[in-house]
């Protein structure tokens, strides 16, 4: 079959993340071989080897019988998973040094808005007012991460090295220097209890779905500097449950929040959030890495499985990430 042909599966996306953007970045760094844009370019299925997608249609993958490896543009895989007729092959995410410092640099922004009163501050200058307040140490702040993979990892030590007392939890138990780590349901409520700053960057699968709720929100410690609790979501927006945030917020469970994602993207003009007191948004830019950086990392996982190396960062079906 000689070089295996890439197809491309994206839907959407912005100026910078156009479909036929993607096909002259993967010409640029596949220049041997043929790269087809699906369905503007024609080609003989059976020749696709590989594909790289986002948010592809359901089942439009199973047209290449030789399909032998999909790689997922984006960090979150869940669109692809669920796919019932995806193919039975390796499933690849993206995980490139740009994305993972994008995030990093997003949630530490976000909890040192949240640690130096920045909102209180940028209304004092709106009134005209000199009335600086007390600032406790970074210390003080409980922050806790959801999710301890790539992302949330490097999250949690930039945030540690900072100065903040940082605690991290998993589904299943993970180990980072310096970082008390909890894992599973059991431990969940210690992890909550513990938690002024929950910041939220699990991966979307049946066991996370809906796990920013009205239970979490309460379990979470209402005796911290801040004087309550703060959720930042950049996960996926399928792990909140929207009308419990915004209940919590209006009774007082919640201090405020900060949301890179949502239900339903783009969020629609009619939505709350846009403009609730205690909402600060994002339009789920948190980690919009250079696509460059992108094509060049499936270019090179391709042909360095061509060269018969094992293949970096494989989801596991079962698990969802």
């Amino acid at each position: 079959m000689g070089k295996g042909a890439l197809a491309l599966l994206i839907t959407g996306g912005t100026e910078n993340w156009a479909p036929q953007r993607w096909r002259e970045r993967f010409l640029r760094c596949c220049p041997d071989r043929i790269v087809a844009l699906i369905p503007d370019d024609a080609i003989d299925p059976a020749m696709v080897r590989y594909a790289a997608v986002w948010k592809p249609k359901p089942g439009a993958l199973g047209a290449f019988p030789n399909l032998g490896v999909i790689f997922n543009l984006g960090a979150g895989v869940d669109a692809v998973m669920a796919d019932a007729t995806l193919p039975d092959v390796p499933l690849v995410r993206v995980a490139v040094d740009d994305l993972t410092r994008r995030m990093t640099e997003y949630v530490v922004m976000h909890v040192l808005m949240q640690h130096r009163r920045q909102r209180y501050y940028e209304q004092s200058q709106r009134d005209r007012v000199w009335t600086p307040k007390l600032q406790w140490a970074a210390g003080a702040l409980r922050v806790g991460i959801m999710g301890l993979g790539v992302l949330g990892r490097d999250a949690a030590e930039v945030l540690a090295r900072i100065g903040f007392n940082v605690a991290g939890w998993s589904g299943t138990p993970k180990s980072v220097p310096g970082i008390t780590c909890f894992a599973g349901e059991a431990e969940l409520p210690a992890f909550l209890a513990r938690t002024d700053v929950l910041v939220c960057l699990l991966p979307l699968t049946p066991a996370t779905r809906g796990i920013l709720d009205t239970k979490t929100f309460a379990g979470l410690a209402h005796d911290g500097v801040l004087g309550g609790p703060v959720v930042i979501n950049a996960g996926r927006g399928g792990l909140q449950v929207e009308d419990d945030i915004l209940a919590a917020l209006d009774d007082g469970t919640l201090l405020a929040v900060t949301l890179d994602v949502f239900a339903t993207e783009p969020l629609p003009a009619s939505s709350p959030f846009w403009s609730h007191p205690k909402v600060t948004l994002s339009p789920h830019n948190a980690a919009d890495t250079d696509p460059d950086a992108i094509s060049l990392y499936v270019a090179d996982q391709i042909a360095a499985f061509e060269r018969g190396e094992t293949l970096a960062n494989v989801v596991d079906r079962k698990v969802g990430y």
